[in-house]
């Protein structure tokens, strides 16, 4: 039988559509092997950043060096926006962009040996066949060629599987779990990751997502259920529901439909013990949104909600949709619903244009704001997107300090945020991450928890909080915890 390995770099998205492929293969009948014996070694890439792209290029030299003989099929972000980069690698044996992703499993098995069939029973197309469906790509970005050592590029350049993003209607997708799944089985993974919607219609000027995952597009109602289905059939505690524009889900639907509504769904055709959103854009907190999961027992008092600046300026430059009072106005309508909610936020630094005055505008609005936790991104020019040839591009060492200065800030206003749980009791549950001492756990409201002990991971409990560790909570296991 041939052996693969799938290395997945990035979101939750990508993993999600790594998770899809393995899926595949595995039914085909191919194994997972780890990447020094695999004979065919996946990279399922990210190129939101510049560090990601040289994660990938990274990534294929290791293999190569290591496992010399295996068959390296590059997918992903990276591969659709600059295939032609990537094809020069020495080592890589196929590029397949996104819009191609879900002939990767074919081409995978064809390098172990045999086309074999596909997953619903008729026979696999070839390569051949597949290359032949390919299109120019309309939106494709490259880099320059400069950024590769000569010593890395490959004489005869692999062949390349890209086409028209914007045609792809399909969501490619398979849970992807907490803990380790790969051998340990179930016991060991936790808080599966549903993703439900791919793709995105806005055109932030500085991301290059649209561009190398297409419009939005909709996983539909009875796909979703199903999947929820089987994860809880399985023994799965809670499902997370995500996607690349979350709260856009059902908007392309030949009856089109609203996020709510698929959450409904879900609680009422499933027994899910917690389901948990992940990130939503500002303004897809719909009042009936937030009523839904601030009253409901069985949703996690969690809510991620995008900002990148906190300067109506500087957001106007990258072409979001809100004004910093729109989102103020949302945050506190969420904390209001959910005192004791974390509620978190990306937020970009270093974009152009961004003086000390307009930081210092983003500084203050989120030290006055109830925000619990962030992501710190320094902007990385993507090319291709309209803020990569913007003018006042800021020094990188400016937009470091700028990150820098933002962590220390969320760091103190976590910590206050941590503090008021001390001497309480939350709902969490364990990950099976244990140090002989202590197991890793996950609350409700979405802090780390160390409990006393060692437990199984997948299971609710209620724990008595006795007091903070450098980025969580500690405390004691109360009762074994029902959320029906």
């Amino acid at each position: 039988m041939g052996a693969f390995h799938i290395i997945n770099f990035g979101c939750r998205a990508t993993q999600a559509d790594g998770a899809a492929i393995e899926r595949e293969l595995l039914d085909r009948g191919l194994v997972r092997s780890d990447e020094k014996t695999a004979a065919v070694v996946i990279l399922n890439t990210c190129t939101v950043t510049a560090s990601a792209d040289a994660d990938a290029r990274a990534a294929v030299r290791r293999v190569h060096r290591e496992n010399p003989r295996a068959g390296i099929v590059v997918t992903g972000c990276y591969a659709q926006r600059a295939p032609e980069e990537i094809a020069s690698l020495v080592g890589v044996a196929h590029v397949v962009g996104n819009s191609h992703k879900a002939s990767v499993a074919t081409i995978a098995a064809s390098i172990v040996g045999g086309r074999g069939v596909t997953t619903d029973g008729t026979p696999a197309p070839s390569t051949a066949q597949l290359e032949s469906q390919a299109v120019p790509e309309r939106h494709r970005a490259f880099v320059s060629m400069g950024e590769i050592g000569m010593a890395e590029m490959a004489d005869d350049p692999a062949p390349m599987l890209v086409g028209d993003i914007f045609a792809h209607s399909e969501v490619l997708a398979a849970p992807v779990f907490d803990g380790d799944g790969s051998a340990a089985g179930i016991h060991a993974r936790t808080r599966a990751n549903l993703k439900v919607q791919d793709g995105c219609n806005n055109r932030c000027s500085f991301c290059i997502i649209p561009f190398v995952r297409g419009k939005s597009r909709s996983l539909a109602v009875e796909k979703v259920v199903f999947e929820a289905e089987q994860l809880v059939r399985a023994g799965f505690k809670e499902i997370v529901l995500s996607g690349i524009n979350l709260g856009r889900w059902g908007r392309d639907l030949d009856r089109p439909d609203r996020f709510a509504n698929l959450v409904r769904y879900v609680l009422n055709q499933t027994e899910v013990a917690k389901l948990r959103i992940s990130s939503v854009e500002p303004m897809d907190w719909t009042e009936e949104l937030i009523a839904l999961v601030a009253s409901e027992r069985r949703i996690a008092k969690h809510a991620h909600v995008p900002l990148q600046s906190g300067s109506d300026r500087v957001l106007r430059s990258m072409h979001r949709k809100y004004r910093p009072w729109h989102y103020e106005a949302q945050i506190l309508k969420l904390r209001a619903a959910m005192p004791d909610a974390a509620l978190g936020a990306d937020v970009m630094v270093g974009f152009p244009g961004e003086t000390d005055e307009l930081f210092r505008e983003t500084y203050d609005f989120v030290a006055q704001l109830p925000l619990t936790y962030l992501h710190v991104f320094t902007f990385s020019a993507r090319p291709g997107t309209p803020a990569a040839v913007m003018p006042e591009q800021v020094p990188v060492h400016v937009a470091r300090e700028r990150n820098r200065q933002l962590r220390e800030l969320i760091a103190k206003k976590n910590c206050a945020f941590r503090q008021q749980f001390v001497g309480k009791r939350l709902n969490a549950i364990f990950l099976g991450r244990h140090d002989g001492a202590q197991t890793e756990a996950l609350s409700d409201n979405f802090i780390k928890v160390r409990i006393d002990g060692e437990h199984p991971a997948n299971e609710w409990h209620e724990v008595a909080i006795t007091g903070l560790s450098n980025d969580g909570l500690v405390g004691e296991c109360a009762a074994k915890f029902s959320v029906q």
